[in-house]
């Protein structure tokens, strides 16, 4: 160690964030930032032996109350590596406005010179760093911070004591003490480290050759220290100051290493040979002692028997786990089955095996009325759902059926379960069963697989905490089966009155009664769902809306909502019924109402746009006249920016409304409906268009969104007799056109098609059939009416009416046979405008769940046979048809 050094009066600074280096230690730095390399060159690398860097401890200005004396717009940040002790150093430019990130540096430092310097090149960068082993050697009191090119420098001043003042100190009394207190102090450290280590005594030879006030510096810089506690000892100038603090380190440290040995020795003495596996639980526990914190995983054991004890479990199930709880205890925590068992039965303790939710007294005026403002219409669907709750009410622990919804998007089924749960007085969990094509999603996955865990259901009632909610079981026609397992199926015993009483989930491994639970499920689609689980529900159907109840749900429901969501109200914005009815004719046809919410939605917000906009443009004294406040005007006086401080606390949202209102509300019109949603998607003259040419005619389709009108074009040309299909058909559509080009061709000549002398209709000629939007698949078997009106149509060249469209599957003796989804169809031709309807005779019974407004204004033609279909599509009737005989 060298006595005394000759520090010059200006030295190059790098800066240590949140870290000190104290004389004597020693330590490895890393410098990467451009400032920090430039500094190892300039003051290191180039005078090799000679290069004295000052390094000087910042801080972030989050870290401290106050400013401190003198701040920088430039530091640098680095890393520590607790194994090797290396400081990674990089510059970060900072914004001077930017008052977070202003750091602070210290008033005093220390010297340091380079013990090694290696230079390296990063690969691919091609960028220089630095690797510089640094020995600290004195302090220094920095009087003046500037830059110099990238990096500071300090005008400084020694804070050694020159050897005449050290003689004088080591001839105070107190000094001495100090001295051979800290002595005793650290050779007692080092005895009791050398015994542990097993090593010689060189480390004594410190003691004897270094000076004092240094070997506090030494021992100190070798132990954990906060920073605060670094910069205390940086601090410490006076030498018996300093010799105190680091006899009340080294002392504490010393505690620290004896506290660790009595723990260990106590550990051992309680173990025996055959526990030395156990050895660092013991070891935990004897810590936990020491501290005084009995609590470990016996006492967590106990209250898991607590509470599974206050679970209410059946006694079968009760002996079951009671069994498994005893082998739990017999486990140490290391062992592999530990933690699955003691999860295992966390969950049999949290399942509400009888906690039930407190039911209020079914009011069933109040559930109607409740039903009625949550949905406008679907009186059908309510009238059942009072019904389903009119039975609770007379027998509460009555097995009901399983409702199941079925209908397009946006109809309302999910919250109509979420009703049901309401009008109960229930919890309500729901279950998506989208895209679940894993069995263990519903029965749960076997505890012997890792990461096992209940199925669904089992999860839903531990969320919910009770045995009796109501479950939606979501989306039940998407469910899917692969090599994992059929969901379907595995729903089977969950919908089964008779069977969930003692549903077995693989992981619970006991049954468990779902008897309780009031599921309700929904559905896109009745096809899907195999028959099996089809029959053990009860289909209610939701076909979709009339444009007039549209109409009143937007007013009663959408309109508000949607202007809630946008921070708007009624005297901001009004959008008349006419307008409603314009969006509903004009830019959705849809069974739900989803699109037109957001088509609302839309014109929301561009209304929120514009009195965005005129907020803005209010000036600031007129708009802050009516919540002018002391504290506004101070903080108007001190200058300071007064468009964030326009809302002073205290003022609520009404005032902040009249401040901003303008004169009149904003009306939508048919020029703004344009505007914002576009040039109209729909036009009520597509139908008449489309069939201005022979060949052409109207179907109904049914879709998982609703119905739908289908056109279907005929087209004929030169040609070997073949036909040709497209429009991305299925095989069931192919069929149908094949019949009913054989209808016509059998029937050409009573139909005055061909003459009684040509045998062949089709000869020299190929037909074409399209189905339009080419791009949407399509089958099904009710296309058949609608194939042989669009070929008698070509064939005759005669037109179809406009105003008509059709739907029935046709035999190939010419019958009408009945189809389904006719709501759904009559529903669509009621939404394009078209007049009339031709239906098979024999789904005459399925008008009854049309609504009576739409059969109002729709004329219904009932067909049994082919021709009858020919006599109403045509203007006129069909003159040349012939009653014949099948």
């Amino acid at each position: 160690m060298t006595e005394s050094v000759e520090l010059p009066s200006r030295l190059a600074i790098l800066p240590f964030r949140n870290k000190v280096l104290l004389p004597g230690a020693i330590i490895r730095i890393r410098c990467t930032s451009s400032s920090s390399v430039k500094l190892v060159e300039q003051e290191l690398w180039q005078r090799e032996e000679k290069g004295l860097i000052g390094i000087l401890p910042v801080r972030d200005a989050a870290e401290i109350k106050s400013v401190g004396p003198m701040a920088s717009q430039n530091t640098d940040s680095r890393e520590r590596n607790s194994k090797i002790q290396v400081c990674s150093s990089d510059a970060n430019k900072l914004d001077a406005k930017n008052q977070s990130e202003i750091v602070h540096w210290h008033t005093r430092g220390v010297a340091a010179r380079a013990l090694h310097l290696s230079r390296g090149v990063e690969k691919p960068s091609g960028r220089v760093t630095y690797i510089v082993v640094l020995e600290g050697l004195c302090r220094f009191s920095v009087h003046e911070l500037s830059i110099r090119g990238p990096y500071h420098t300090a005008r400084i001043s020694s804070l050694e004591m020159t050897k005449a003042e050290m003689e004088l100190v080591e001839q105070d009394p107190d000094f001495i003490t100090s001295s051979r207190q800290f002595k005793a102090t650290a050779l007692e450290l080092i005895s009791v480290l050398e015994q542990k280590q097993k090593t010689g005594g060189r480390t004594k030879v410190l003691l004897e050759t270094v000076p004092v006030h240094k070997l506090a510096d030494i021992f100190v810089a070798s132990f954990e220290m906060s920073f605060e506690e670094q910069l205390s000892m940086l601090d410490s100038v006076d030498i018996k100051v300093r010799l105190s603090k680091a006899t009340e380190l080294v002392d504490r440290h010393l505690q620290s290493i004896r506290v660790a040995e009595k723990i260990t020795q106590k550990v051992e003495g309680q173990l025996s040979k055959s526990q030395k596996e156990f050895l660092l639980r013991q070891q935990m526990r004897a810590i936990k002692e020491e501290l005084g914190d009995n609590d470990d995983d016996e006492d967590d054991l106990a209250a898991l028997e607590r509470k599974m004890q206050s679970a209410g479990m059946p006694q079968n199930i009760w002996k079951h786990a009671h069994r498994e709880l005893r082998r739990l205890k017999k486990m140490q925590p290391q062992q592999p089955g530990y933690n699955s068992s003691r999860v295992y039965l966390e969950l049999l303790a949290d399942l509400p095996w009888q906690n039930v939710s407190e039911e209020h007294e079914l009011d069933l005026r109040a559930a109607k009325e409740h039903l009625d403002s949550d949905h406008y219409g679907l009186v059908k669907v309510k009238q059942r759902i009072i019904e389903y709750l009119a039975v609770r009410k007379l027998k509460p622990d009555a097995r009901g059926p399983v409702l199941c919804f079925v209908g397009p998007p946006g109809v309302g089924k999910t919250s109509l379960a979420s009703s049901i749960a309401d009008a109960l007085g229930r919890k309500f969990v729901r279950i998506s069963l989208g895209g679940v094509k894993d069995e263990a999603d519903i029965r749960g996955h076997r505890r012997t697989y890792i990461g096992s865990m209940p199925g669904r259901l089992i999860e839903g009632l531990k969320r919910v905490a009770v045995c009796n909610p109501v479950m939606l079981l979501d989306e039940i026609d998407k469910t899917g089966s692969d090599v994992r397992g059929d969901p379907a199926s595995a729903l089977l015993e969950v919908l089964d009155p008779e069977q969930n009483k003692t549903f077995n989930d693989h992981y619970l491994n006991v049954p468990f009664d779902l008897s309780k639970v009031v599921f309700v499920a929904t559905a896109n689609r009745v096809q899907p769902i195999p028959p099996a689980l089809l029959d053990r529900m009860e289909i209610i159907e939701l076909p979709g809306y009339t444009p007039e109840e549209k109409l009143k749900i937007a007013m009663r429901h959408l309109i508000p909502r949607v202007l809630d969501q946008h921070g708007l109200s009624s005297e901001f914005l009004q959008i008349p019924e006419a307008m409603v009815k314009l969006v509903i004719q004009r830019y959705t046809r849809e069974a739900g109402v989803r699109n037109l919410e957001r088509n609302l939605a839309a014109l929301a917000r561009a209304a929120a746009v514009k009195f965005a906009e005129q907020e803005q443009a209010v000036s600031l004294n007129k708009g802050m006249q009516r919540i002018d406040t002391p504290l506004m005007e101070n903080r108007l006086a001190d200058g300071a920016e007064a468009e964030m401080e326009v809302i002073p606390m205290g003022v609520n949202n009404h005032d902040i409304s009249n401040a901003f209102r303008i004169a009149s509300a904003l009306v939508v019109d048919e020029a703004m409906l344009e505007k914002i949603l576009g040039p109209p998607r729909f036009d009520d003259n597509e139908t008449a268009e489309r069939v201005a040419n022979p060949g052409v005619s109207v179907g109904l389709v049914w879709t998982a969104f609703g119905g739908e009108v289908q056109f279907v074009e005929a087209t004929a040309m030169a040609g070997k007799g073949e036909l040709h299909l497209t429009g991305q058909l299925g095989d069931v559509i192919k069929e149908s056109a094949q019949i009913a080009l054989t209808w016509v061709r059998v029937r050409a000549t009573d139909l005055k098609l061909a003459a009684a002398e040509e045998n062949n209709l089709m000869e020299g000629r190929d037909i074409h059939i399209h189905f339009p939007a080419g791009a949407v698949p399509k089958d099904g078997p009710s296309a058949g009416v609608t194939l042989v009106t669009a070929l008698v149509s070509l064939l005759s060249q005669k037109r179809v009416r406009a105003d008509t469209a059709m739907t029935g599957e046709m035999t190939l003796r010419g019958l009408v046979l009945p189809v389904g989804g006719v709501k759904d169809k009559v529903l669509a031709a009621h939404r394009y405008g078209i007049k009339r309807v031709i239906l098979p005779e024999r789904n005459l019974k399925d008008l009854v769940e049309v609504p009576s407004q739409v059969l109002a204004s729709l004329e219904i033609l009932l067909a049994k046979r082919m021709e009858d279909v020919l006599e109403q599509a045509f203007d006129g009737g069909c003159p040349w048809k012939q009653h014949s005989k099948l």
